[in-house]
């Protein structure tokens, strides 16, 4: 019996920054949120993330830099500037994920609405 073919995660490009969210789905569990290959650039993962149904948290890596990390502080941080930005309150599917993520230091942050 042969080995299944999945899809590969590693960029075509050779020095390419890839982000991953990990979204729980209840019952079903937690997953690594599939998309396509050019929808791994940061901005689409936080557009994307107002889609998900409870993100948990988010993976930056480069394979050609060598490094991998969980950046899920920045994007809550950039999702909670966005959207003070907008003067409008954070999106129900994103606000577990932003307080799970805030720093100390941007909870004690003044607001701007």
């Amino acid at each position: 019996m042969g080995i299944a073919w999945t899809p590969p995660i590693v960029p075509k490009g050779e020095d390419e920054n890839v982000y991953l969210v990990v979204d729980d789905l209840g019952s079903y569990g937690e997953v690594w949120r599939e998309v396509e290959t050019v929808r791994t650039d940061l901005e689409s993962v936080i557009t994307d993330m107002l889609k998900y149904s409870c993100p948990l948290r988010v993976v930056g890596f480069n394979t050609a830099e060598g490094w991998a990390r969980d950046v899920s502080s920045d994007v809550a941080a950039e999702l909670r500037r966005r959207c003070d930005l907008q003067l409008r309150e954070l999106p129900e599917s994103i606000q577990q994920f932003v307080y799970r993520h805030e720093t100390q230091i941007d909870r004690t942050q003044l607001r701007l609405v």
